[in-house]
């Protein structure tokens, strides 16, 4: 993808089997079709949406690795009705790009935030972290405005895209 003369960097969007990636990717783009499962790397306008099964299995890592250098930003989502992390410890450090965590479900009753961040911090010790909900709305636009403002797009360039 181009922007101008120079090839336009994504966020790339990493997290477990059923963690809310795809469904996150929907609601940043604005859409409320339910999220079908990631079979393989999507890339998206500014997005990439990965497979679950990459963070869930060491032997993939390298391919998230090598995926990164096309990325400016790693977001790292977090399901809030989730016990355990899948990734180990400085996950996020092992990349060449800035990570920022997400933590997806919010509104779900067996949602607890404070032990989502806890495990996040596992995986990316510093950053940003989101609290949103895909079905409720919740901090979708403020994080859309902050994704583009990283990436140097407006909402008009969006629309270009």
């Amino acid at each position: 993808m181009k922007q101008g003369k120079k090839t336009l960097k994504r966020i790339m969007i990493i997290g477990s089997v059923g963690a809310g990636k795809s469904s996150l990717m929907q609601a940043l783009f604005r859409e409320d079709q339910p999220a079908r499962k990631t079979q393989s790397l999507e890339y998206r306008d500014w997005l990439i949406d990965t497979p679950g099964e990459y963070t869930e299995n060491p032997m993939y890592y390298r391919s998230l690795m090598a995926t990164s250098f096309e990325a400016c930003m790693l977001m790292i989502v977090q399901d809030a009705t989730a016990k355990h992390i899948a990734l180990p410890h400085g996950f996020a450090g092992g990349f060449p790009i800035p990570a920022m965590g997400v933590i997806t479900k919010a509104d779900h009753p067996d949602a607890n935030p404070e032990r989502a961040e806890s495990l996040l911090r596992v995986a990316m010790p510093e950053g940003e972290v989101w609290l949103t909900s895909s079905l409720t709305k919740h901090n979708i636009e403020p994080l859309r405005q902050k994704l583009l403002q990283c990436l140097g797009l407006s909402e008009a360039d969006v629309g270009e895209l």
